[in-house]
């Protein structure tokens, strides 16, 4: 790992932190809990359910880090965050500083110390493994620093921003990869233009993920760090119908980075998903996160559920069905063909999602919707599953037993993946643009597209991914932008 400018492994302060303890002292301290609402009293509200740690706290969490010469943490994280650099900050108390830290490779951590899956990335290299112990929180102490910074209202005095190169740039999309690709860019001195086809800025960030996992004055705040930084941010542009590529080209964008997502759901094909009370995840979030239905002064209609089966294992099948649970309904189900242990979904959603009351049916697929005669849904026929062989993924593949169960439900949500719209693909299919069979854009090594200056990421390119990878690529594709602009004014 490079050293950093503003916390070196080798300064004095962290040579001093590293003496005053012994390794075994260390290694002792447990990992701190977080702090959570009631469960009984989550349900009735959109609130957030981790409420955070204290300064007390996040000292002594921070005091277990073992500041590693060869940190693995920092390589099981997508846009290579100098983890003991704004931990051992933390664990002195300058928690400004840990959050500069945080600042100069990533661009929403308050979002990523929330929602970014760190027990299957940093969390997952710790050193602690190797001894039997729960890592270093990491995602808490990240949540932590980033939330000291914005509610103090201070910034460490560091360089954000170079000189303006005068050169115009480009982002489709403003969830997490565009607005990566968007600061990065911005800091190196180009003049960022954010297309964003929703009337809310934040993309999947707003529309895709609950409030009670991630409240929106984060990513809002978020967002105008990055105005901060002279990003521009326009809404209500559909890239490929409202403005073209070639307008863009027109109007004098050098580069386009193209990070729109994978916002076309998918559905399974089975009998009856055309019932009414059948939609898709996507489409009942959006409905809720982003355009406010059941919330008092809003007219966005939604279905409100008495028995409701989510159909799924990810997150996204975690956020609807608690979200399906905060909405009112008596029964909520989890619908998963495979086992809990090959559930994609993070350890934490799931445990949340069983303290809310939610019912886990593993190994069970549905095969049929059944309605009433107005063409409502009133049951969900399912299919017993056994685990088989190992597929592609790693994970046991689900095979049919022939034993089926009925299930009353009243609605029914589709969380099977999701595709990338192909609006934006279409738009350039005259241009050269090459396309995967899935809808995904193909993109080189540098994520550069088949057009030229066209560079694409996050789930347009990879399909449902996770927030930080997508934030990886947004990372990558500037850095691989800025040497291509480089070269070309040289």
């Amino acid at each position: 790992m490079q050293e950093n400018t503003i916390a070196p492994r080798s300064a004095a302060w962290r040579e001093a932190l590293r003496k005053e303890m012994p390794a075994k002292q260390r290694t002792a301290i447990p990992r701190v809990k977080m702090n959570e609402l009631d469960p009984a009293y989550r349900i009735t509200c959109n609130e957030e359910v981790n409420q955070g740690i204290s300064e007390e706290q996040a000292v002594l969490e921070a005091t277990r880090c073992l500041d590693c010469p060869d940190p693995q943490c920092v390589t099981g994280c997508p846009v290579s965050i100098n983890i003991p650099g704004f931990i051992k900050n933390v664990q002195r108390g300058e928690f400004i500083t840990a959050a500069a830290v945080l600042k100069e490779t990533s661009a929403l951590p308050a979002v990523c110390g929330r929602v970014c899956p760190q027990e299957k990335q940093c969390e997952s290299k710790c050193i602690y493994h190797k001894m039997g112990k729960e890592p270093v929180a990491i995602g808490y102490l990240e949540r932590f620093a980033a939330d000291f910074a914005r509610m103090s209202g201070e910034e460490a005095a560091t360089e954000h921003k170079a000189t303006d190169a005068g050169i115009r740039i480009a982002v489709v999309g403003s969830g997490p990869a565009g607005l990566s690709f968007a600061g990065d860019m911005a800091k190196r001195g180009y003049k960022v233009t954010v297309f964003e086809a929703l009337h809310q800025i934040g993309g999947v960030l707003k529309y895709g993920i609950p409030e009670f996992r991630l409240p929106n004055s984060i990513v809002d705040y978020e967002i105008d760090t990055l105005r901060t930084l002279g990003v521009e941010f326009i809404n209500d542009i559909v890239i490929g119908k409202t403005l073209t590529y070639d307008q863009l080209v027109a109007d004098g964008f050098k580069g386009v980075f193209v990070a729109s997502g994978a916002g076309l759901p998918r559905f399974m094909g089975i009998p009856g998903e055309n019932l009414i009370g059948v939609m898709s995840s996507n489409e009942y979030l959006t409905r809720v996160n982003l355009m406010g239905a059941g919330r008092p002064g809003y007219a966005t209609p939604v279905r409100k559920g008495h028995r409701v089966a989510v159909i799924g294992g990810g997150n996204t099948a975690m956020d609807s069905v608690r979200t399906a649970r905060r909405m009112g309904a008596d029964e909520a189900y989890i619908i998963y063909r495979r086992g809990e242990a090959e559930m994609p979904a993070r350890v934490e959603e799931v445990h949340h999602a069983k303290q809310e009351g939610v019912t886990f049916m593993n190994l069970y697929n549905p095969v049929e919707y059944k309605g009433d005669e107005r063409g409502v849904v009133t049951t969900a026929v399912l299919e017993r599953m056994e685990l088989g062989e190992p597929d592609a993924s790693g994970r046991r593949s689900p095979v049919p037993t022939g034993e089926y169960v009925e299930l009353p439900v009243d609605e029914v949500i589709v969380s099977v993946g999701v595709s990338p719209n192909p609006l934006i693909p279409d738009s350039l299919a005259g241009e050269g643009l090459a396309v995967t069979r899935k809808g995904t854009i193909e993109v080189n090594d540098e994520l550069e597209s088949t057009i030229p200056m066209l560079f694409a990421g996050g789930d347009i390119v990879h399909g449902g991914a996770t927030v930080i990878l997508a934030m990886g690529d947004g990372r990558k594709a500037a850095a691989e932008m800025h040497a291509k602009l480089s070269a070309g004014a040289n």
